[in-house]
């Protein structure tokens, strides 16, 4: 009888423990946020100038310049793979992006507050067990709808002053973008990460070996 106890709560044992943060986990979760808001300072000039001008284009195509910006979520989720890590490590990235200074200032940390939501929305709707491509690449649309949602109402100049169409456009183009830059890109960045061994601690360091 002990053991048949025994054999019925381990799996609920597990699973409570692969959801508990590590101090690997935090530590790692604070380098990948350092990284990436260097990346996100970077792209400030680069993906300003393109959202510049796909806006002048067409209003609301500059969406498909942000993408970077919301790859923070997306890392994070597939590596630590544990409950908040899409949401911590686009935050932490949103407040190195701020320190260092960009045109947004404090902003910037509300904007990676809610486009890590939006990425960690779609990792709980998968209940943190699914972490394939397409998984990632929802999880970037998440990250840019709540983008979208975020620039309705936040800004200098809220989009919901903005005609109907150009925040249509916009939001399909922060769909494609948040798919394509931060899901597809995430996901292959995490996957060159783990061939390296460097995310050995890590179950998808795990799995990039079984798959060698």
């Amino acid at each position: 009888m002990h053991t048949s106890t025994s054999a019925r709560t381990a799996p609920a044992v597990a699973s409570a423990n692969r959801f508990q943060w590590r101090v690997v986990d935090i530590v790692v979760a604070a380098v990948l946020g350092v990284a990436i808001g260097l990346v996100f300072w970077g792209w400030n000039t680069v993906g300003g100038l393109w959202f510049v001008a796909m806006d002048g284009l067409t209003p609301g195509l500059g969406g498909l310049a942000v993408g970077i910006w919301l790859i923070g979520g997306v890392v994070g989720g597939l590596i630590i793979r544990k409950p908040g890590a899409a949401l911590l490590v686009e935050v932490i990235a949103a407040v190195v992006s701020a320190l260092i200074g960009n045109v947004w200032g404090p902003l910037t940390i509300v904007s990676g507050l809610a486009q890590g939501i939006g990425a960690e929305l779609i990792f709980l709707a998968f209940l943190y067990l699914r972490f394939s491509l397409p998984v990632a690449m929802l999880a970037g649309v998440g990250a840019g709808v709540g983008a979208w949602v975020n620039e309705l109402f936040v800004g200098s100049s809220p989009n919901i002053a903005k005609t109907v169409e150009f925040n249509l456009i916009y939001l399909g183009s922060l769909i494609v973008s948040g798919a394509l830059l931060a899901g597809l890109v995430g996901w292959l960045l995490v996957r060159a990460l783990a061939a390296t061994g460097a995310l050995s601690r890590f179950a998808v360091g795990r799995d990039a070996r079984r798959d060698v």
